[in-house]
């Protein structure tokens, strides 16, 4: 029924919002291996390793920014203006390849803001999609 339709359309959208909540998660956790690792903790950073947790931060933004494309069938063409964020994931996964320590600070900020960007170019999007004609 068209409720079910609509649930399912809003955890469809809830993943590229997610993938970027999980992505601060990550990097925040991969600026604290060595401390945490220092104190016995086991968080998945430092059961993973440091490469690995990189890598994970850049599958989470990467899901995050090629996510649209599954969406363009329910949304339209229009919620590829998420796009537009593409410099700024770029960036940030550059950045996370090569920071360490306090210097991932800079990188969680960035990191956010991506958040926030590419979520609101998301609800601009679908937006777009339910004005058209």
């Amino acid at each position: 029924d068209a409720q079910s339709v609509n649930i399912f359309h809003a955890l469809f959208v809830a993943i590229p919002v997610g993938a970027l909540a999980v992505a601060i998660l990550v990097v925040n956790n991969l600026r604290d291996i060595p401390t945490d690792r220092a104190a016995g903790k086991r968080t998945l950073a430092v059961r993973l390793g440091d490469g690995a947790t990189r890598t994970h931060y850049a599958l989470c933004i990467w899901i995050a920014m090629l996510w649209p494309l599954l969406l363009m069938k329910s949304f339209g063409i229009a919620v590829l203006v998420t796009f537009l964020a593409a410099p700024m994931a770029l960036r940030a996964v550059a950045d996370v390849r090569v920071k360490t320590g306090s210097e991932l600070n800079a990188s969680l900020a960035a990191t956010a803001k991506l958040q926030l960007v590419h979520g609101v170019l998301l609800a601009i999007g679908i937006a777009a999609d339910s004005l058209r004609w």
